[in-house]
């Protein structure tokens, strides 16, 4: 997933340096949710994997 936010990131900065406002606002809009939900993921998972044997 961070993947897919780099590549969004990628392509909203080249769309922006030629030009294309409206495609480089929404590629940067894609990159921002799809990081934020890696984000998410990534804390559940890491407060999730350090739990202890049960009891």
């Amino acid at each position: 997933m961070l993947g897919w936010a780099l590549t969004f990131l990628v392509i909203a900065l080249i769309a922006g340096v030629l030009g294309f406002g409206v495609i480089a606002g929404t590629a940067a809009s894609v990159a921002k949710v799809l990081f934020f939900v890696f984000l998410v993921l990534f804390i559940i998972g890491l407060v999730m994997g350090r739990r202890g044997p049960a009891l």
